[in-house]
């Protein structure tokens, strides 16, 4: 019992969690460099072509080096399923999500991606892919968790409440876009497709990787051939040449950061932690980087925080500690039938 709590025990069993943690307060800072970028005048879709260009020539010598003996043989079916995996991840999925900007509120979209969740445990479970024993105890551990962080984003997003008094001005000052938002059932629309498409997405991990358990090699296509597709739909709906140019500004480091951490580390890091633990446990911690952002736009850049974001925060980080635990019946029961 003594080396389950020690380091190795805590490394050995929650490496998979720390990773994942790691990764929201990753994707918490890329708020906010994406924020003042896209304020500054960047377009969000040339944002997203060169990011994953960044991402594919960062990962490609690691790809090609640290599993040049692992790596399986492409095949066209095999080059395929990437492509529409690098679709569902990037190309559609991304600027769908951005172009709901246009229409709705960065708050609006970032209460509804914490829907992604719930949507991938019910596909999850439709298709097989997630073990629902609701004789178990853990097994309705799952399905109390999906609800009650479900409850969570519904409060965030329904219920503001009084506003919180912040004691102290902002310390840091990003100016706001003060376009106006025209159309928010189109808006909304876009944003919706987007949690399907990218609930889709996860499910569709655990499957390539299968086939093609080699997670820096797939993170690298899919950045390169997501890149591509998102290039053709940005050249369609921005025709102005000048949109492509980049200077040594925040426009740079935002691609920069979103590339390598973001759309390269990052991602290994949930094709890895998909390919342990599976799509529902790495899309569970989606509603941490809501949270951190909240706090950290109240306490650093002084944004308004509502009663309800913190009632929903709350919940959704119950709901998401009683699935974990949920989870957990299903990883020793795989350890289990290994060992038999």
């Amino acid at each position: 019992m003594a080396h389950i709590f020690g380091l190795d025990g805590i490394h050995r069993n929650f490496k998979p969690h720390l990773l994942m943690v790691f990764a929201q307060m990753g994707y918490t800072f890329l708020y906010f460099i994406t924020e003042a970028s896209f304020n500054h005048g960047m377009n969000p879709h040339v944002h997203i072509t060169y990011r994953h260009i960044v991402a594919g020539v960062v990962m490609l010598p690691f790809a090609y080096f640290f599993e040049r003996k692992v790596r399986p043989q492409l095949t066209l079916a095999l080059f395929v399923e990437i492509f529409v995996l690098s679709l569902l991840g990037v190309g559609l999925t991304l600027n769908m999500y951005f172009a709901s900007l246009n229409y709705t509120s960065p708050t609006f979209l970032a209460s509804m991606v914490n829907t992604i969740p719930s949507l991938t445990f019910v596909i999850a479970v439709v298709l097989r892919l997630e073990v629902l024993d609701l004789q178990r105890a853990r097994g309705m551990a799952k399905v109390l968790g999906t609800l009650v962080s479900l409850v969570g984003v519904m409060t965030m997003t329904l219920y503001k409440g009084p506003i919180m008094k912040n004691l102290w001005g902002p310390l840091i000052y990003i100016q706001g876009n003060s376009a106006m938002h025209q159309d928010w059932l189109k808006g909304s629309i876009l944003t919706v497709a987007s949690c399907i498409t990218w609930s889709i997405w996860y499910i569709m991990q655990a499957v390539t990787l299968k086939r093609y358990p080699a997670q820096l090699s797939l993170t690298t296509w899919m950045s390169f051939i997501g890149a591509a597709q998102s290039a053709v739909f940005t050249v369609i709906v921005q025709h102005k040449r000048a949109a492509w140019t980049i200077g040594f500004n925040i426009d740079l480091w935002a691609i920069i950061y979103a590339g390598v951490v973001c759309s390269g580390l990052i991602i290994f890091i949930q094709l890895w932690c998909t390919e342990a633990k599976g799509p529902v446990f790495v899309t569970m911690f989606n509603p941490l980087a809501t949270i951190l952002v909240a706090i950290l736009a109240f306490f650093v850049l002084g944004e308004k925080l509502y009663l309800g974001s913190i009632l929903g925060g709350v919940i959704v980080i119950i709901g998401l500690y009683v699935l974990l635990w949920g989870k957990e019946g299903d990883q020793k029961v795989h350890v289990i039938s290994t060992e038999e």
